[in-house]
């Protein structure tokens, strides 16, 4: 049986604060960020029974899991960093850390059954944002893809993913909520929500449905928008991206294409 996903978003890192910080390379998360981070460890209520941990490379993402997830780690649940769920764009403060620099960092994270963190997904080219890391629309849908089917594929029954406000969007094909002018993302720093996957054996596409709880929980009004209006909301999205300053996938495709097999 596929697991149940919690996907979280990382508390408040420096670059959040705009303008030149977005030109800091894989920031830290903030104090303020530390302080979200705590306060979701006390309303997440599924400490005790998630038994997997998920995150993008990205150092704010990785505080945010070993900052949240307290309880669980303490268990013994362990972090598993998933290039797939780095952020969208190939902008510095996007673009993770080399490995080895990961592994330095992180490597003094004890857990009861060891260490905490596992980058042994994490590949030399993971932070190169190019081929299949590219920021383009072609290659951001496809790694979502490849992130959701790993997912489903995996043996335990609940799992809390840490990702990135734009990367979510692509991972849970939710493109609703998006309007406030300041923001390029429904998700707010620590936002939490809930899905299960198809029930369909033959969907190669792995799809996320919200749960109804989490949805009531967050404040979502209506039905769920049909394939065809996400697919809507997707492109008006792209633009707005453009629009705000942010790069625009979809104009990234041609820039980007893989080289054709011989």
């Amino acid at each position: 049986m596929a697991p149940i996903v919690h996907c979280v978003r990382h508390g408040q890192a420096e670059h959040n604060k705009g303008g030149e910080a977005y030109f800091i390379r894989d920031p830290h998360l903030t104090e303020a960020g530390v302080a979200e981070c705590r306060a979701l460890e006390s309303r997440f209520p599924f400490q005790s029974s998630i038994d997997l941990i998920v995150s993008s490379p990205l150092r704010r993402a990785l505080e945010t899991a070993l900052c949240s997830f307290q309880p669980a780690i303490a268990r013994g649940v362990k972090i598993v960093a998933l290039p797939e769920l780095q952020e969208t764009s190939d902008v510095p403060c996007d673009t993770g850390s080399d490995v080895s620099d990961l592994e330095r960092e992180f490597s003094d994270k004890q857990g009861p059954l060891g260490p905490v963190i596992d980058l042994s997904l994490l590949d030399k080219d993971w932070n190169t944002k190019k081929g299949k890391w590219a920021p383009s629309s072609n290659a951001l849908l496809a790694r979502a893809r490849a992130a959701r089917q790993w997912l489903k594929a995996r043996p335990e029954k609940e799992i809390a993913v840490v990702s990135h406000g734009g990367f979510l969007h692509y991972l849970t094909n939710d493109w609703t909520g998006i309007g406030a002018a300041e923001h390029a993302s429904a998700w707010e720093n620590c936002d939490f929500r809930t899905y299960v996957f198809s029930t369909d054996d033959a969907d190669e596409d792995a799809v996320l449905m919200e749960t109804e709880q989490s949805r009531v929980a967050r404040g979502a009004a209506g039905r769920i928008p049909s394939k065809e209006e996400q697919e809507s909301l997707y492109l008006k999205t792209m633009q707005m991206w453009e629009d705000r300053g942010f790069q625009n996938p979809l104009k990234l495709n041609e820039k980007f294409e893989e080289p054709a097999a011989n």
